[in-house]
């Protein structure tokens, strides 16, 4: 690895990203006093992810957006390459979206509350509260909100797919909800887990036909799940063979 890249994170992106994440973050938590639909939250993350990508030198290449109707409630369900991921999908996804985010970050000061007040969902894994799911579905639809979910639980350190846990579905299935499966193709080059290095380059983000779940309830999420990783796997993992053949 050129040194190069590493004296330029060090020394110009992990300040700059520093600056951006204090400005825009301390804007994001003083609007969640005034709003209760996290709409100026979402757009400090949109704006925070834009110059993140922009700061790196990444360009991301949508394709297949137009398969999705505009301010309709959707589940994006992606696979996991990187820590740009969430940037990447944040920038790229022109819907207010939103995460379930482990339980234990609402005992974090501020951060539980900034969490839970502008529309994101804290749930214990182990005990999912299946009245909450269904309020916080309720939710999403009248107010115009997207999800994202990461169903391997982590990022891939070889571009491969994990397996997706079904619990990621539930929420889905039960409240009948369309599901949308997104490939993240070439974000793990970016910053390559283990790394303190970024690369600039390109990545692409293919947003396949969204899965109509109404009458799915009672399915079983772990066969649904991997109904979904079938349909990421090709492109997702598309650089992965290109890279071992070149």
């Amino acid at each position: 690895m050129p040194p190069f890249h590493w004296w330029r994170t060090v020394f110009f992106l992990i300040p700059a990203i520093s600056v951006y994440t204090i400005v825009l973050g301390t804007l994001s938590l003083t609007s969640s006093l005034f709003e209760s639909n996290g709409y100026f939250a979402h757009w400090c993350a949109r704006t925070w992810s834009r110059l993140i990508l922009a700061t790196t030198g990444v360009r991301v290449d949508v394709v297949g957006l137009e398969k999705l109707v505009p301010g309709r409630t959707y589940v994006f369900v992606a696979n996991h390459q990187s820590t740009y991921d969430i940037p990447i999908l944040f920038w790229s996804l022109p819907y207010q979206l939103r995460i379930i985010a482990k339980e234990s970050l609402g005992r974090f000061p501020f951060l539980g509350w900034h969490l839970r007040r502008t529309g994101h969902m804290l749930v214990d894994r182990r005990r999912p509260d299946r009245a909450a799911i269904f309020a916080w579905a309720s939710r999403l639809t009248s107010q115009g909100l997207s999800l994202i979910v990461f169903p391997e639980g982590t990022r891939s350190p070889d571009g491969r797919l994990g397996r997706f846990k079904g619990g990621s579905f539930y929420l889905a299935l039960e409240a009948g909800l369309p599901v949308v499966p997104l490939s993240v193709v070439g974000s793990r080059h970016v910053m390559l887990k283990g790394r303190l290095a970024t690369h600039p380059g390109e990545v692409r983000l293919v947003v396949h036909e969204p899965i109509d779940t109404r009458g799915l309830a009672g399915t079983d999420p772990r066969e649904f799940g991997e109904r979904v990783r079938q349909i990421i796997q090709g492109d997702a993992e598309s650089d992965c063979e290109l890279r071992r053949s070149a």
